[in-house]
């Protein structure tokens, strides 16, 4: 892997679209913080999120253990051949950080990166809901996202500071090797019967606490629909 590097960086705060009388749920009003702007120069870090970024929906996007969205710029290429969309490109999924020469392969569950002047490190895989599906009217996207695995993932801020595109992701600590992003998405969406597995994730320390909470639940023969989170109230 070459070193990994920001192309871009990208925020934007919550807007409202769509029409509110719509006949297709896929086209009703929605609030969503989704679409961002890509931004020059350098931008502070915050524990909860980049300074200016927000989210439409507090409870489940942002916070401390969502305080960066990050995804490869590798994954676009193969998105648009999927879904037939020249225009399904740079920050298509509502990223903060657009990274090259870094996949969900590459990194692990808390390795922690130098960039700029912040510390972050890896909190957990994006678990994708019904925003993009509804932005770029794809019924299925989150469950494609799933699929494919090409989710991105989410830093938590161990020490706020200034950023900007260009700066390279240094590792500085990797405490739990064996974890990689991918091999998460893995346990998560298509080993749900490994018990095992799923044990052993969800006793990962660094691992974002709702990530470890749905775990330990399905480890204890607890499951619930996904249905609400990956189509939500696009039908």
């Amino acid at each position: 892997m070459s070193e990994a590097v920001i192309k871009q960086v990208m925020i934007g705060k919550p807007k409202t679209y769509g029409d509110k009388d719509a006949k297709n749920p896929m086209d009703r009003e929605w609030t969503t913080g989704i679409v961002k702007q890509t931004i020059q120069g350098k931008i502070w870090a915050g524990q909860t999120n980049l300074e200016g970024d927000g989210q439409g929906d507090r409870k489940n996007h942002g916070g401390v253990e969502k305080a960066i969205f990050v995804y490869p710029i590798a994954h676009y290429t193969r998105w648009q051949e999927k879904l037939d969309r020249a225009d399904f490109t740079i920050g298509a999924f509502g990223e903060n950080l657009a990274v090259q020469h870094m996949t969900e392969t590459d990194l692990c569950i808390g390795d922690t990166f130098q960039i700029g002047e912040a510390t972050v490190q890896v909190s957990q895989p994006r678990r994708p809901c019904w925003r993009p599906a509804r932005r770029w009217k794809i019924k299925d996207l989150a469950i494609q996202i799933q699929r494919e695995g090409m989710t991105g993932w989410y830093f938590r801020v161990l020490k706020e500071g200034y950023i900007q595109a260009g700066d390279n992701l240094q590792l500085q600590e990797r405490p739990f090797p064996e974890w990689t992003v991918a091999k998460s998405n893995d346990v998560m969406y298509n080993q749900k019967q490994n018990l095992e597995l799923t044990t052993e994730l969800a006793a990962c320390e660094l691992l974002a606490p709702s990530w470890r909470n749905t775990l330990s639940k399905r480890a204890q023969g607890k499951t619930s629909s996904d249905k609400k989170r990956v189509i939500g109230p696009n039908e």
